[in-house]
């Protein structure tokens, strides 16, 4: 198979941080659908064992060390599942920390695809918190202008406008996928789903309440199961240039969010501990995805509703507990 094979054949699929949450899932919806996969990540892991693995530290490789790996290993099209925000310390970076992942990186990525002799494609996870803050009620549509109001906000979009702006050159072909906030199986213990797991299994060991500080806001929730699956038919269509956001295109408030996944677990909302109360974030307080483009142009729309996706995500976590026990 070589990189130039059509959209619609076997793809060799490099995808950065393949190790991550989303991009765990990417490579298993890609194998599945019989593409030959790279996984490109610092370090290693047991979920992607049985794809190809290349190390590499994205936030600080070359032009040059890009263009290398891309080229050895004939990669077709680029998955950029990478996010600053996804590591431990995300919350609390730097906005030229994260400008190192969400910009720098991208940048340097384009360049190197655009050195290769074939035609590439780029596949970018962007969010759909790019957009900034909205009015309660808004069905967020891919024609609103993007006023990104924090450091991570800014970094992102700055990323995603470098790919806009490389497929508009005619460097290389590709989408931005703007995702919604991500729930489901094996989440970053970054992430407030994440935290949940955490929570919750403390709360269970200790025999304690289960302590929780709420915000206010109301968030659009997918599962990643559902974004892997958009980026894959993002990998195989032939559409290039858009913006298209990924998400339930339903705003659920947090408290209900939190209830819902305790009760998916299997337990009582009275074991909840919850105080409300504003909490920093690195996006809006209202985000609902307006995901009528992504049916129209990918033939996508998102099958796992919240309820399953938490309760999978529970049950995933919780699966080592049950064999030992």
């Amino acid at each position: 198979m070589s990189a130039e094979d059509g959209r619609s054949g076997r793809q060799r699929v490099a995808v950065l941080g393949g190790t991550g949450w989303i991009g765990r899932h990417i490579c298993a919806a890609a194998s599945a659908r019989g593409h030959d996969i790279v996984v490109v990540a610092r370090h290693p892991a047991p979920h992607v064992s049985a794809h190809t693995f290349v190390p590499l530290d994205l936030a600080h490789a070359t032009t040059e060390e890009i263009t290398a790996l891309l080229r050895a290993e004939r990669i077709g099209v680029v998955v950029n599942s990478t996010d600053a925000a996804n590591a431990t310390d995300g919350w609390t970076k730097s906005e030229q920390d994260m400008a190192l992942v969400n910009v720098g990186l991208v940048g340097r990525l384009l360049a190197g695809m655009s050195a290769l002799p074939w035609r590439s494609r780029i596949v970018h996870i962007g969010t759909m918190h790019e957009y900034g803050e909205v009015a309660a009620g808004t069905a967020m549509d891919e024609t609103i202008t993007p006023r990104p109001g924090t450091a991570y906000t800014r970094t992102k979009l700055a990323g995603s406008q470098a790919v806009l702006d490389a497929v508009g050159s005619g460097l290389v072909d590709g989408l931005v996928l703007r995702a919604a906030n991500v729930s489901g199986p094996h989440p970053s213990p970054a992430s407030f789903p994440g935290k949940l797991v955490g929570m919750l299994r403390q709360a269970l060991a200790s025999g304690q309440r289960m302590p929780v500080v709420i915000t206010q806001a109301r968030r659009d929730f997918v599962d990643v199961r559902d974004v892997a699956e958009a980026v894959v038919k993002a990998v195989e269509t032939s559409v290039s240039g858009r913006v298209l956001n990924i998400g339930s295109g339903v705003a659920v408030d947090m408290r209900t969010l939190v209830r819902l996944f305790v009760t998916a677990a299997g337990h009582s909302v009275d074991m909840i501990d919850e105080e409300i109360r504003h909490v920093p974030s690195l996006g809006g307080a209202w985000t609902r995805a307006d995901i009528r483009l992504a049916g129209q142009l990918l033939g996508w729309q998102p099958r796992i509703g919240l309820e399953e996706s938490l309760g999978t995500m529970w049950s995933t976590a919780t699966a080592g507990d049950r064999l030992e026990a």
